[in-house]
């Protein structure tokens, strides 16, 4: 008698991740003033309009706004379970990032996901790059974050792991090979 069947929790290969969808990530994230201290305590950020309450209220804002370093990590971090929990290679890069309404503490970020563009990787096999289109909102709609977001992910074929489906996928032109990395031409590089 064998087990029950497992049903791992993980993000979306390359090849389920559709263009012009708009993935909903749920739930959202309460945020605290004990986030906001603890966040830029942590990384250093001795930015007042973070930590002093007093010196913060006569600023424009009238208010300590949460760290928008905390914000953008919060909204990439909403994204990792329903995309790419499992199935990302890397993060390339981050661009496009702009903050155009303050988040403060006890409002609710919520973010919505993207996806751009996507396309095979020439030069490393079973893998693809994805940009995603990453949007924050408070509990009111008001847009607080914006984040283009490059990733190197995995096609389904090659990170299964089995001989044959990663042949497969390569005569599909999936490109499947398996787990690993491919150096660039230049040394410490990567070539995509």
């Amino acid at each position: 008698m064998t087990g029950p069947r497992v049903i791992e929790q993980r993000g979306l290969y390359f090849d389920e991740l559709e263009q012009d969808v708009v993935y909903a990530h749920r739930p959202g994230r309460t945020v605290t003033e004990a986030d906001n201290v603890l966040f830029t305590t942590l990384t250093m950020n001795t930015q007042a309009l973070h930590l002093d309450a007093a010196w913060s209220a006569g600023q424009p804002f009238g208010q300590r706004l949460v760290n928008s370093m905390f914000t953008l990590s919060t909204v990439v971090g909403q994204s990792v379970s329903q995309l790419t929990q499992g199935t990302i290679i890397a993060q390339l890069g981050l661009t496009d990032v702009s903050f155009p309404h303050p988040l403060y503490h006890g409002d609710t970020l919520y973010t919505e996901t993207v996806i751009t563009q996507k396309r095979l990787s020439a030069s490393r096999p079973g893998q693809g790059i994805v940009t995603m289109q990453h949007t924050g909102r408070n509990q009111d709609g008001t847009v607080v974050a914006l984040a283009t977001r490059s990733c190197l992910m995995w096609t389904r074929a090659a990170h299964s792991g089995t001989p044959a489906e990663a042949k497969q996928g390569n005569a599909e032109g999936q490109q499947g090979s398996g787990k690993g990395s491919v150096a660039g031409a230049e040394k410490g590089t990567i070539s995509l």
